[in-house]
């Protein structure tokens, strides 16, 4: 089921959300979806556990960044975390950790470079430039996106590993954006 919305701009950006499985755990929603992404100009997925699924009214979202080779299944499938999201009343959203389907020489050449490892930065060097820009989808896009699917009510932000890295980073530069920043192991060197 696809979803359209505007989001708001100047002019209105049309966006489009399509949802790929839904599931229900612990009176938690888990739903997958793809979008086109403008910014980094491929299809991408992100999943949400929804704690107040079926209820109506804001809702605080907690943005979840993986670290190193995980997609946007990875905390969804591993943390067990339906549970605290009903209990807390809060949306997680897990976006994937890079671009996917784009093709750039050296993309998967190591494990931590490249696809599964976007360190959610914007890349400046040129073939990188125009499709590794997980900052801006991360800070801009996805935040649109989540607001054209449900109300929301506050942001923050967390990962583990290189996403720990990516939650501490983003939240530095957006000071007032995200009502609380938390980093599991980040990478830091």
């Amino acid at each position: 089921r696809t979803q359209n919305f505007s989001a708001t701009g100047n002019p209105p950006i049309i966006m489009a959300a399509t949802l790929l499985s839904s599931k229900k755990a612990f009176g938690a929603s888990i739903n997958q979806y793809e979008h086109v992404s403008t910014v980094l100009g491929c299809t991408m997925k992100f999943s949400v556990i929804d704690g107040l699924a079926g209820k109506e009214g804001k809702k605080p979202v907690i943005y979840w960044l993986s670290g190193l080779t995980c997609t946007d299944r990875n905390f969804v499938d591993k943390a067990g975390a339906f549970e605290a999201a009903v209990q807390c009343g809060v949306a997680i959203v897990c976006p994937d950790t890079s671009p996917r389907g784009v093709d750039i020489a050296g993309d998967e050449a190591s494990w931590d470079f490249g696809k599964g490892a976007g360190f959610y930065v914007n890349a400046t060097e040129p073939l990188w430039d125009k499709h590794y820009r997980m900052y801006d989808y991360v800070t801009k896009e996805l935040p649109l996106l989540v607001a054209g699917l449900f109300a929301v009510s506050g942001q923050s932000i967390m990962g583990h590993s290189m996403g720990g890295h990516g939650a501490l980073t983003i939240a530095l530069k957006n000071p007032g954006m995200y009502a609380s920043v938390s980093a599991f192991a980040p990478s830091a060197t």
